[in-house]
């Protein structure tokens, strides 16, 4: 993040975030917590499973203090404002896994309105190929294919809600 004073907002380049969520993913620390001003950014990795939570929320800035906190235990309970990865389910067939919304949000198939959606029914994906995005609290978040697959089904709707643990997509794991 950029030196400013402290009566500017914090400003959020997702991509940064992004990368540091990959850095925190290929690393053994488990938790990471950045702090500054009103913002704060908690990344968890969930158990076995590997995938990472991302917390955002406001501050009061008398009580949140400069600078890098190192991996830290978590104070507070998982709740319902944490942000795990698209959690990936087995679905009825044996090669067919549903693929559940990881936050409530707003779906988004493509980067902008005019543009062509991240994926369609056939499309052969790979893993880290970006399916969707979901928007919660102004912030872009790329859902991306864990596992090599073909999209079967497109489940949710375009520029709608989506609720935790919805499917939004059914991909046929191939290999």
């Amino acid at each position: 993040m950029s030196t400013r004073t402290s009566k500017e907002k914090p400003r959020i380049d997702i991509g940064e975030i992004q990368k540091l969520i990959r850095m925190i993913e290929r690393s053994p620390i488990n938790e990471f917590e950045l702090v500054e001003n009103d913002l704060k950014i908690r990344i968890s990795k969930n158990g076995a499973s590997g995938s990472v939570t991302m917390v955002s929320a406001p501050q009061m800035p008398a009580m949140a203090p400069m600078g890098y906190a190192a991996p830290a235990p978590m104070m507070q309970p998982a709740a319902a404002s944490s942000v795990p990865t698209a959690a990936v389910v087995p679905a009825t067939s044996a090669n067919i896994v549903e693929i559940k919304a990881p936050m409530v949000g707003t779906f988004y198939r493509a980067p902008s309105p005019d543009a062509d959606p991240y994926v369609r029914v056939g499309d052969v994906i790979e893993p880290g190929k970006v399916l969707c995005i979901i928007e919660a609290m102004k912030l872009m978040n790329e859902i991306e294919a864990e596992f090599k697959g073909r999209v079967v089904d497109v489940m949710a709707e375009n520029a709608q809600p989506v609720e935790f643990g919805q499917v939004m997509f059914r991909i046929e794991r191939i290999g």
